[in-house]
């Protein structure tokens, strides 16, 4: 299972060639400029790793989950039916903005979730790739931030 996790993030310090998608050093940046750097304890690697699992860094990346009844939005898939436009909008953003490249938008709204009641748990995504890993810092290697 750790061999599985150590392979599918090692993608992660192989920029895409889309055009969207960031490279995993300028993800941390704007993670780290944007005040997401430890918030409530969780380290700039764990959001990274969040981020690959999510959006595989693309901040446009939208996904609609028809079982599931809700659209996914930009780098970290924030669900229309609990944060944004259609549901509950706990993160004041519509949706659309959580698309724009910058993440000014997606990192005000990330910081509300993960400061919520279910923190990072409010991504299933979590659970499964990112909490239980013991060590992601070298994602930030070679990365100046």
């Amino acid at each position: 299972m750790k061999a599985f996790m150590v392979l599918s993030l090692i993608g992660c310090l192989v920029v895409p060639s889309g055009a969207a998608v960031m490279g995993h050093c300028k993800v941390a940046k704007k993670l780290y400029e944007g005040g997401l750097d430890y918030v409530e304890g969780y380290s700039p690697w764990k959001l990274g790793c969040l981020a690959y699992f999510e959006s595989k860094f693309n901040p446009t990346a939208v996904y609609e989950n028809l079982p599931g009844g809700y659209t996914g939005y930009g780098l970290f898939q924030i669900r229309s039916y609990d944060w944004c436009d259609k549901g509950k909008i706990r993160s004041h953003t519509p949706c659309s903005a959580l698309l724009n490249p910058n993440l000014k938008k997606t990192i005000e709204c990330a910081k509300r979730i993960v400061k919520g009641r279910e923190g990072m748990g409010a991504w299933p995504s979590w659970s499964l790739n990112c909490r239980f890993v013991d060590n992601l810092a070298w994602w930030l290697d070679g990365c100046r931030l």
